[in-house]
C-alpha cells in the first residue's frame, strides 16, 4: 500500500499516546492488519492530548499501516473527535429533546453571556463548551458531560445542572459528579433490575451471591443446541427497535460455517430518551458479561465486543473492571468454567456517532473505517463483522438470557403476552413526577407505567407523548388506555422502539421539539446516501419556513414534507433516513401541529 504522508511530526506526548493505545490492547486472532485498532488509537490521541493533530494522525498511521488520509476521513466523522486545537476541558451541554423540555436553552443563553460563545476557550485556554445531542441522561435532565484530556484523561456527567451551577463550573474549573441513577426500586415484577441499588455493580462476589453466573453453568450443562432451544422457546424479540427474534438469530450464527464467529453487543444507546441501557451497565455490569458469554457459547463465537457509546464513561470504567474480574475468576478467556469454552471480550468506544447504533454501521467503525452503513443483504448472521457470521444484540435482549436459562424457556413465555413475552424497560422522562427506568411485564397500560412514575407535576395537563425517541412517533393523550406489547403498538401505528416514553406537558413548545428532532437527524445523518443526506436537510427547511410563514404558501410546504418523507423512506439505506420523519409525520397528522 502506497502511503502518502505529511511533513508533520509528533510531539513525544503524541507518540506515548498512539503507543500506549496500541500496548495496552491485543489484536484479533483473526486478523493480520491492525486498522481495526484505529479507533481506540485515536481515542487515544484525544483523550491525552484533546485533540488530533496533522503529526499524531501520521505517526498513528505509520503503526496501523493505514493511508492518512482514510483515517484522517475517520477522524472527522465522529463529534467527539477534534482535528483542531481544542481547550483541553470540554463541556458537553446536551440540547436534545428532554433537557430541551426541562431549560437546556436557559443553561446555553447563560453560557453565552457569562462566558463564552460555544467553541471558544477561556480561563487560559483551559476550558470551552459545546452544544450537544442526547447524552442518555434523560432521567436527569438538563444534562452535561465534561471530558478533560491527560494522563490520565477524565470524564464525568453533571445532571441535573442549573444554569448558576453550570457558569460557576465553567468559570472555576471545579466540576461535580451529578446524582445517581434513578431506576424503579421494589416490586415483585423486578427481574432485570432486581440487582439496582442492592447489589454492589464493582463486587463480583455479589454478584455471583445473588444468582450471578447460574445462569451461564446451566447453559453449560444444557449444551449448546438446547442452551439455543430454550431461547428460541421464551420467545424473546429484541429490544432495540426492530424486534427480531432472538432464538432465530442465534440458530442462524450457529449453523453458519464460516469460521471465526463474533459476538457484538451493540451498547451504543445514542437514540434520543433512551437510557435504560446505561443503567444496567452501570449498576449491574456483570449480568452484561455474564449474558454475552451465553450467548456467546451457545452460537460458538470466541471474540466478542461490547461497543458502547462514548458519552457513557461510568459505564464503561465498571464494564472494564467487571471483564478484568471475570477474566482473572476463569469466567472469560480460555477454560471458562473449566469447561474448556474460550472466550473473550473486547471494550470499543464510539464517539458520538449516532449513525453507529446501526449494526452494520458499527461493525464498520470497529473495523476502523468511517461509521457508513452497509447494504443488506449479506445480513450479519452471513457476513457481519470482518465479514464473518456475527451475533449482535443491544444489552437489554442480552441480560435476558440468564434468566430464560434459569426459569426455562416455557416458563419465559409465560411473562407478558403469548406474542411479547417477558418483561420490558422503559426511559421515562419529561414532564412526569418521577423519571426513571421501569420495568413492568409486557401488556401493561400505558397510563399504569405513567403512574408508577408518579404521573404528571400538580396542575399539569398532558399535551403529547414520545413513544420510541427521535425515531418514534408522538401520540395523543387518547392512546393512555394503550398495552404496552409490540403488537398493540404496531395496531395503533406506532412504536415501543428503544423503549422510550417522554412526557410533554401544556408548557411545552412542540413546535421546538420538532425542530429539535430535524436538527438531529440532519446532524446525525452520516451523508453516504442522497435521500437521508439531502432529506434531512430539506425537511429541516421546511419546517423553519412553516414556523416562519416564509417563501411560498402553507400548503406547498406541508405536500414538501410528504414527498421528503416517502423518498426518505423509500430510498434510504438504513433505519435512520427510513425514520427520520415519523415523529413530524404523526405531529401533523394526530396533534394537527401545523393545521
Amino acid at each position: 500500500m502506497d502511503l502518502h504522508f505529511t511533513s508533520a511530526k509528533a510531539t513525544p506526548e503524541e507518540r506515548a499516546a498512539v503507543d500506549a493505545a496500541l500496548n495496552g490492547s491485543h489484536d484479533s486472532r483473526a486478523r493480520n492488519d491492525r486498522r481495526h485498532r484505529l479507533l481506540p488509537v485515536l481515542h487515544g490521541i484525544n483523550d491525552r492530548i484533546g485533540w488530533i493533530s496533522p503529526g499524531a494522525l501520521n505517526y498513528a498511521c505509520e503503526r496501523l499501516d493505514v493511508p492518512p488520509a482514510d483515517a484522517y476521513g475517520v477522524a472527522t466523522f465522529y463529534a467527539l473527535f477534534s482535528t483542531t486545537p481544542r481547550a483541553p476541558r470540554v463541556v458537553h451541554v446536551c440540547d436534545d429533546i428532554a433537557c430541551l423540555a426541562a431549560g437546556a436553552e436557559e443553561l446555553c443563553t447563560s453560557l453565552e453571556t457569562t462566558v463564552r460563545k460555544p467553541g471558544e476557550s477561556q480561563d487560559g485556554g483551559r476550558t470551552t463548551w459545546l452544544r450537544s445531542p442526547c447524552l442518555g441522561l434523560c432521567d436527569r435532565a438538563p444534562a452535561v458531560l465534561v471530558t478533560v484530556a491527560g494522563d490520565p484523561p477524565g470524564a464525568h456527567q453533571i445532571a441535573p445542572v442549573s444554569s448558576v451551577e453550570l457558569t460557576d463550573a465553567v468559570t472555576s474549573g471545579a466540576f461535580a459528579e451529578g446524582a445517581p441513577a434513578t431506576a424503579q426500586v421494589g416490586g415483585s415484577e423486578l427481574r432485570l433490575l432486581r440487582r439496582v441499588g442492592h447489589v454492589d455493580p464493582g463486587s463480583l462476589d455479589e454478584y455471583r451471591a445473588s444468582g450471578g453466573y447460574l445462569g451461564l453453568r446451566q447453559a453449560l450443562e444444557l449444551g449448546q443446541e438446547q442452551t439455543i432451544a430454550e431461547i428460541v422457546a421464551s420467545k424473546l424479540l429484541g429490544r432495540g427497535g426492530a424486534a427480531f427474534p432472538t432464538g432465530r438469530k442465534m440458530e442462524a450464527v450457529a449453523s453458519a460455517p464460516a469460521r471465526p464467529h463474533y459476538l457484538v453487543c451493540n451498547a451504543d444507546e445514542s437514540e434520543p430518551g433512551t437510557f435504560k441501557d446505561r443503567i444496567v451497565m452501570e449498576q449491574d455490569p456483570f449480568s452484561v458479561i455474564e449474558a454475552m458469554t451465553i450467548a456467546a457459547y451457545a452460537t460458538g463465537c470466541e471474540r466478542g465486543f461490547i461497543y458502547i457509546r462514548g458519552e457513557y464513561p461510568l459505564a464503561a470504567r465498571r464494564l472494564t473492571n467487571a471483564i478484568a474480574a471475570a477474566s482473572e475468576r476463569g469466567l472469560l478467556g480460555d477454560d471458562i468454567m473449566g469447561r474448556g469454552v474460550r472466550f473473550d471480550v473486547e471494550i470499543r468506544r464510539g464517539a458520538g456517532a449516532y449513525i453507529c447504533g446501526e449494526e452494520t454501521a458499527l461493525f464498520n467503525s470497529i473495523e476502523g473505517k468511517r461509521g457508513e452503513p452497509r447494504n443488506k443483504p449479506p445480513f450479519p448472521v452471513q457476513a457481519g463483522l470482518f465479514g464473518k457470521p456475527t451475533l449482535v444484540n443491544n444489552v437489554e435482549t442480552l441480560v435476558n438470557l440468564p434468566l430464560i436459562l434459569l426459569d426455562g424457556g416455557a416458563a419465559y413465555a409465560r411473562v407478558g403476552t403469548s406474542n411479547s413475552t417477558g418483561t420490558r424497560l422503559f426511559c421515562l422522562s419529561g414532564a412526569v413526577a418521577r423519571p426513571g427506568l421501569y420495568e413492568v411485564p409486557h401488556g401493561t397500560r400505558l397510563d399504569a407505567l405513567i403512574e408508577m412514575a408518579g404521573g404528571l407535576p400538580p396542575q399539569r395537563s398532558l399535551q403529547a407523548i414520545l413513544l420510541g425517541g427521535a425515531a418514534g412517533t408522538l401520540v395523543t393523550p387518547e392512546a393512555l388506555s394503550m398495552p404496552l406489547t409490540f403488537e398493540d403498538a404496531r395496531a395503533a401505528g406506532t412504536t415501543l422502539g428503544s423503549g422510550v416514553v417522554m412526557l410533554f406537558d401544556d408548557r411545552v413548545n412542540l413546535i421546538a421539539i420538532l425542530h429539535r428532532i430535524a436538527r438531529f437527524f440532519r446532524d446525525e445523518s452520516c451523508g453516504q446516501c442522497v435521500p437521508c443526506r439531502v432529506g434531512t436537510v430539506r425537511q429541516e427547511e421546511a419546517l423553519q419556513r412553516l414556523a416562519n410563514g416564509t417563501q411560498g404558501e402553507r400548503g406547498v410546504n406541508l405536500a414538501l414534507l410528504d414527498e421528503i418523507g416517502r423518498a426518505m423512506r423509500d430510498a434510504s439505506i438504513c433505519g435512520l433516513g427510513q425514520t427520520a420523519a415519523n415523529v413530524i409525520e404523526s405531529a401533523r397528522t394526530r396533534l394537527e401541529l401545523f393545521s
